[in-house]
C-alpha cells in the first residue's frame, strides 16, 4: 500500500514541472514530509475549462492544478468518512470495483511525490521505515483517481458544498522494493501523462496499458528514523537516512 508519502514541492515548481495550464488552486500548500490519509495534496488533472476572454467559447481539456483531499469518497457515499478507507486503489481491481471504476474511466490525476515512505517487518515487534524514491531526484508522478461528491446536508451556494477527493493506485512491488513491502504505488512515466490524464481516453483496457507496471521505475529506498510513524511529526530530517541498530536484511 502507499499511506504516507512526502511532497515538497512549491506550486510555482509543479506548474512548470507538469507543464500546468491552468492554477486551480487558491493557496499554496506548506512541504509537507509526512503527508497523511485525510490531507490536502496537489494533484494534477486535465478537465474542460473555457479560455479566459471567450465568453460562450467551447470549453476545451485543460490541465490543471488543484488540491484535494486524500482518501476517495464515492459519488454515491451516504458518509463522507469512507473516504479514510479508501486511500489506495488496486491496479488488479480498480477497472472493476464499484468505488473505483466511474473514475477510472474519466477522472484520473497524477499525485506529485519526493517519494514514499513504507515500513518492513523485521518481526512481531519492529518495523523498520524506509523512504522510496526515485534515485535521480526527479518528482515521483503517482498514478491517481480523482472524484466528486455533493454534501447534501449544505445548501447549493455553500463553497463546501462539493468535496474532491482522489486516491493512490498501487501494483506488485517490483523485485528490487518487494523485501521492503508487497505493495507499492504505480508511477507513470513523463511520457504517459498526457495520455494517463486525458478525459476523452475511456476504453479499460487501453487505460490499462499505460499502467505497464513492467517498467523500471527507477526508485531506491534508504531507512529513515521511526519519527515518520506519527503523523504529529513533520520536517525534512524525517528524509534523513538512519541506519537501524541491526542489520535487517
Amino acid at each position: 500500500m502507499c499511506g504516507r508519502y512526502a511532497s515538497t514541492k512549491k506550486r510555482q515548481e509543479l506548474l512548470e514541472e507538469f507543464e500546468i495550464a491552468a492554477d486551480g488552486t487558491s493557496d499554496e500548500l506548506p512541504a509537507d514530509y509526512n503527508v497523511a490519509p485525510t490531507k490536502m495534496v496537489y494533484a494534477v488533472l486535465t478537465r474542460p475549462q473555457a479560455k479566459d476572454g471567450e465568453d460562450g467559447a467551447e470549453p476545451e481539456p485543460t490541465r490543471q492544478l488543484r488540491v484535494l483531499k486524500w482518501g476517495l469518497v464515492p459519488s454515491w457515499a451516504k458518509d463522507p468518512s469512507v473516504g479514510s478507507r479508501m486511500i489506495n486503489a488496486r491496479v488488479e481491481t480498480l477497472a472493476e470495483k464499484p468505488s473505483f471504476r466511474k473514475a477510472f474511466a474519466r477522472r484520473r490525476c497524477l499525485l506529485p511525490a519526493d517519494g514514499y515512505y513504507e515500513w518492513y517487518r523485521a518481526d512481531k515487534k519492529t518495523k523498520q521505515p524506509y523512504f522510496i524514491h526515485p534515485s535521480d531526484g526527479e518528482v515521483m508522478a503517482m498514478a491517481g483517481l480523482y472524484e466528486f461528491w455533493k454534501d447534501p446536508t449544505r445548501a447549493d451556494d455553500d463553497p463546501l458544498k462539493w468535496l474532491t477527493t482522489c486516491t493512490v493506485i498501487t501494483t506488485t512491488a517490483e523485485d528490487g522494493l518487494g523485501h521492503i513491502h508487497d505493495r507499492m504505488p504505480v508511477i507513470i512515466g513523463r511520457d504517459r501523462w498526457a495520455d494517463w490524464l486525458d478525459p476523452e481516453r475511456t476504453d479499460p483496457a487501453k487505460v490499462l496499458d499505460l499502467l505497464d507496471t513492467g517498467r523500471p521505475s527507477g526508485l531506491t529506498a534508504y531507512p529513515v528514523s521511526s519519527e515518520v510513524n506519527s503523523v504529529r511529526n513533520n520536517g525534512p530530517h524525517l528524509l534523513e537516512r538512519e541506519e537501524p541498530e541491526t542489520a535487517l536484511f
